[in-house]
């Protein structure tokens, strides 16, 4: 079950993707990624006061959530800060390079998830699985070849460092959520890390856009600022409750979620119109070959 619903996050988050590379096109970065946490912590908050004031009304339902306190919330809040730093690094590396680049990029995350739950969990992996991960490798190698018919040199591009950062601090918040998982409730930690999300982007879009929002690029509303939220939402709901099975293995949750840059390359050539598809796609073939002998070795 654990991994059906890893599938399930995959495609919302290729939706994710696409509608956030659609909301950043000549926009304003952080006050679309403020919306963005607004959006989610209101899909939330109905779920927050029904545990304060009705709890029995979910009680028994995946949107079950305890009341919890500071020995709780303190580490829900620093996988906010985690998240969030993923966030910006990716949401200004999205916004100034192609999709069908940026996909196969954060395809290779998992390889980041692998080495930290060999190192943290015990996790180990069987042949089919390890075939899986050095495929995923192969093609980030592959990609930077891909990119550089495009001007995109991946040694001195600091957008290509951006999405970099962004899947690194994306792969420690992947450990962590492994973590909170054997720990914590899926829907109090989804629920109020959305929450404390809007709180720390308060005073960065005070300081850093308010004063600068005359002479950078100006911010737009566009609806699929809301379409950010609502995939998202749900992608890491599938996400939170694969990882709450006992027998769930972060590697493997991680590297299939990545299976995204399916759905996110198919936009990127049907609507977005970029280039060197053919080379990309031979990129693509590889994460889904390697996606492939990560189910095998699931079974």
């Amino acid at each position: 079950m654990w991994l059906l619903l890893a599938f399930l996050s995959a495609v919302l988050l290729g939706f994710y993707d696409a509608f956030k590379k659609e909301s950043l096109r000549d926009n304003a970065v952080l006050p679309v990624l403020f919306l963005n946490t607004v959006f989610s912590s209101l899909i939330f908050v109905p779920f927050i006061l029904l545990s304060f004031l009705k709890p029995d009304v979910l009680h028994g339902t995946v949107f079950d959530m305890p009341v919890a306190g500071w020995d709780e919330h303190k580490y829900i809040l620093l996988k906010s800060f985690i998240v969030l730093t993923s966030w910006i690094f990716g949401y200004f590396g999205m916004k100034h390079l192609p999709l069908t680049i940026v996909g196969p990029i954060n395809a290779t995350r998992p390889v980041m998830v692998l080495v930290g739950a060999l190192l943290f969990f015990g996790e180990r992996l069987n042949l089919y699985q390890w075939i899986g991960v050095l495929l995923a490798v192969l093609s980030f190698f592959m990609l930077s070849r891909s990119g550089r018919k495009e001007g995109i040199d991946f040694q001195h591009n600091k957008w290509i460092l951006f999405i970099v950062l962004a899947a690194v601090t994306g792969a420690i918040s992947g450990l962590y959520d492994k973590y909170l998982m054997t720990r914590l409730n899926p829907m109090l930690v989804q629920s109020w890390y959305n929450v404390y999300q809007v709180v720390i982007m308060c005073p960065i879009l005070l300081l850093l856009w308010m004063p600068r929002r005359h002479t950078s690029t100006p911010f737009r509303w566009e609806w699929t600022i809301v379409g950010i939220s609502i995939f998202l939402s749900a992608a890491d709901f599938a996400y939170f409750y694969a990882l709450s099975y006992e027998d769930s293995m972060v590697s493997i949750v991680s590297m299939v979620r990545r299976g995204s840059v399916v759905v996110s390359f198919l936009f990127g050539a049907l609507f977005f119109h970029e280039k060197n598809l053919k080379s990309k796609a031979v990129d693509l073939v590889l994460v889904l070959i390697g996606m492939f002998f990560l189910y095998l070795g699931s079974r």
